[in-house]
C-alpha cells in the first residue's frame, strides 16, 4: 500500500509573524520557513506505518512555490521514499486556496493510487482546516478527521478522534483520508546521514497546468492587522471585588 502525505511550507512556528506596513498581508522577507507541524506529524505516522510493514511506500507532495523543495527534502530526510512538487505559484506571498489544493491532490492521487492519505488537520498560516475534507468529497473516499490514534486493520482504519466532548473512535473503509492532530505522535529529527541521502531520493516536479487545475484565488484579503495588545492584569482583594469589577465591565 502507498501512503500519500501532503506537506505545506509555512512560516516556522518559532518565528514572530510581522504584518506588512500597508496591511496587505504577512511579511515573508528573510523569514525562516519550515514544514507545517501538523504535516510533520502526518509524515511521521506514515513512516511508522511503513516500518510496521503496513505500507510499502511513502510519497510526500507539496503544492506552492519552487522553494517548497526544501520542505519536501525534509520529509525525504525523515524517511519518505519520494516526493512530488506541484508548482502553482511564483510569489511566496500567494497562498493556494484549499479547493485548488484538493483538486491538484486528486489529480496526483488518481495517478499514484495510494491506499491512504495522511494530512495535517490544518496549516498554521491560514488555519483553514478544509483541504482534507474537500479532498475526501472530490474522491468519494471515507474520511476521519482530528486523529490522535490510527490503526490499520485489513481493509479498514480504526481512528480515535479528538472531539469537543473527549475522544471518539470510528472505523472507516479504505481507501481513506485521515487528518491528524497534535497528540498522534512525536515527529523524529532527521539525522545528518538521512539528510544527505534525501538529496538523492527522487523529487518529481509538475505544474498546476499539467494537472489542469486553475489556482486563481476566489478569496480576496481585504486587510491584515496585528492582534490587539494584551491588556495589563489587575489584582483584586476578594471574590466580591472581582464580581463587582466584572459587572462594571459588563463581563457577567
Amino acid at each position: 500500500m502507498k501512503i500519500l502525505v501532503p506537506v505545506k511550507r509555512v512560516i516556522d512556528y518559532n518565528v514572530k509573524v510581522r504584518v506588512k506596513s500597508d496591511g496587505s498581508g504577512v511579511d515573508l522577507a528573510n523569514v525562516k520557513m519550515s514544514m507545517n507541524p501538523f504535516d510533520e506529524i502526518a509524515v511521521e505516522e506514515a513512516i511508522r506505518l511503513k516500518e510496521k510493514g503496513t505500507a510499502d511506500e511513502v510519497i510526500a507532495v507539496s503544492i506552492g512555490v519552487k522553494q517548497a523543495q526544501e520542505t519536501l527534502r525534509t520529509a525525504l530526510a525523515m524517511g519518505a521514499d519520494r516526493a512530488i512538487l506541484v508548482v502553482a505559484a511564483d510569489d511566496v506571498h500567494q497562498d493556494i486556496e484549499p479547493l485548488a489544493v484538493a483538486k491538484i491532490l486528486k489529480a496526483v492521487i488518481d495517478e499514484e493510487q495510494p491506499g491512504l492519505v495522511l494530512c495535517g488537520k490544518q496549516a498554521i498560516d491560514n488555519d483553514m482546516n478544509a483541504t482534507g475534507q474537500m479532498l475526501a468529497a472530490l474522491l468519494g473516499w471515507s474520511q476521519a478527521t482530528f486523529a490522535s490514534k490510527l490503526e490499520i486493520e485489513g481493509e479498514a482504519a480504526k481512528v480515535t478522534r479528538e472531539v469537543d466532548g473527549g475522544l471518539q473512535t470510528i472505523e472507516v473503509k479504505m481507501p481513506a483520508i485521515v487528518s491528524v492532530d497534535l497528540r498522534l505522535n512525536e515527529p523524529r529529527y532527521a539525522s545528518l546521514p538521512n539528510i544527505m541521502k534525501a538529496k538523492k531520493k527522487p523529487l518529481d516536479e509538475k505544474t498546476a497546468a499539467d494537472v489542469g487545475v486553475d489556482v486563481a484565488p476566489r478569496l480576496e484579503v481585504v486587510k491584515t492587522t496585528e492582534p490587539a495588545e494584551r491588556q495589563a492584569g489587575q489584582i483584586v482583594g476578594s471574590v466580591d471585588e472581582l464580581v463587582t469589577q466584572l459587572k462594571e465591565k459588563g463581563l457577567v
